[in-house]
């Protein structure tokens, strides 16, 4: 589809990763797609103020690390429909008045389009819209498989979601269904890439007829990783992806279990799931679409309560995923699951009904 002249900004929150990964995959899609749009990726947190955006990504960091009841109460009680004739207001007053920076170029730039893959971007600009600053279209695409309600804004020409059950929640927060598109949430066009398992075990000094964790922290590095690595690597062998934790990098390498090969931060972790049978995460919003598009068997581990509950109930609606609560249950649900492959292969199937949501190519068309 050829768009000449046609502007388009791509808008996220650099707090957590999911949304730039998120933003990432459609600028791919929508640049292979429509050679003829001219694209443009925004962190919308470069345009607020500085004690804003500091707030929004070491905040979100230090609630999510040290002090989980906190943001638990937040996003309970935001969510909360008694009150939201409250709260919302005020959050929509406090996202416009801390970023009069994207305001301007939002109103200087007026894209034909705006697709946001966070709710502060798409509040932002639909208020412009309603006060007729600006005539774009306005596209959310959630990146959660749950709707907080700071998702919706008042203005909002399409929502890309991930699944029937992100759609059906929309429709019941009085969304018209004809605005909601099922087409998964964006991940980058390399999770979708035929590869070869053999070839990668012989690559990363594996042994490919052994059963095979891959074992991640998620973006924060949390979770209770080396104790999960002390009860299994007897029995398995262990892919440990350590992200931004260095000292658990460290103590890890230092241990030099036979059978775990350890990681820092990596960006082939794609490679890392084809050669896996199983993977214990978190059940962030893009970790857990990765998961699906690879077709990975999932055990949940340490959630972040709100939307990564949330995620972890849908999946478990549609037979995907179990939650450990801690690295005991881990070990015996990982065992469990290598002495049973026809469990596995019950749960691939669950996972290759909802992947088939997830239609990348149908970006371009479903967007522009």
């Amino acid at each position: 589809m050829n768009n000449p002249g046609k502007k388009a900004l791509i808008v996220y929150a650099s707090a957590g990763a999911g949304h730039f990964k998120a933003a990432e995959a459609l600028y791919y899609y929508l640049k292979e797609g429509n050679k003829g749009i001219a694209l443009t990726l925004v962190d919308v947190l470069e345009k607020t103020n500085w004690f804003f955006s500091t707030f929004y990504v070491w905040g979100y960091s230090f609630l999510v690390n040290r002090a989980v009841f906190l943001w638990r109460f937040s996003f309970w009680f935001t969510s909360w429909p008694a009150i939201r004739k409250i709260t919302q207001p005020i959050a929509r007053f406090l996202n416009r008045v801390n970023s009069p920076g994207f305001s301007d170029y939002l109103i200087k730039e007026n894209p034909d389009l705006i697709i946001s893959t966070h709710f502060l971007p798409s509040e932002v600009a639909c208020g412009l819209k309603n006060e007729g600053k600006i005539t774009s279209k306005v596209i959310t695409v959630i990146t959660d498989f749950g709707v907080h309600p700071f998702w919706l804004a008042s203005g909002t020409d399409e929502y890309i979601v991930a699944s029937g059950s992100t759609r059906d929640k929309l429709i019941r927060e009085g969304v018209p269904q004809e605005k909601i598109k099922v087409l998964g949430i964006p991940v980058h066009p390399k999770f979708f890439a035929a590869k070869d398992r053999n070839t990668l075990c012989a690559r990363f000094g594996l042994n490919k007829a052994k059963f095979t964790v891959l074992l991640v922290t998620g973006s924060f590095g949390i979770g209770p990783l080396e104790e999960i690595v002390r009860l299994l690597h007897d029995d398995l062998q262990v892919l440990v992806v350590c992200a931004r934790n260095k000292r658990l990098y460290e103590r890890l390498k230092k241990k030099n279990y036979p059978g775990v090969h350890v990681y820092a931060f990596v960006d082939n972790i794609e490679e890392l799931m084809v050669v896996s049978d199983l993977i214990i995460t978190k059940p962030g919003g893009l970790s857990s679409a990765e998961i699906i598009v690879s077709e990975l068997v999932p055990v949940f581990i340490h959630p972040i309560p709100g939307q990564e509950t949330e995620n972890m109930r849908v999946l478990a609606d549609y037979g995907i995923g179990v939650y450990a609560k801690n690295a005991q249950e881990v070990k015996e649900i990982v065992l469990d699951y290598r002495q049973d492959p026809l469990k596995i292969e019950r749960i691939k199937n669950n996972i290759r009904e909802l992947k088939k949501s997830f239609r990348p190519k149908e970006f371009c068309d479903g967007i522009c």
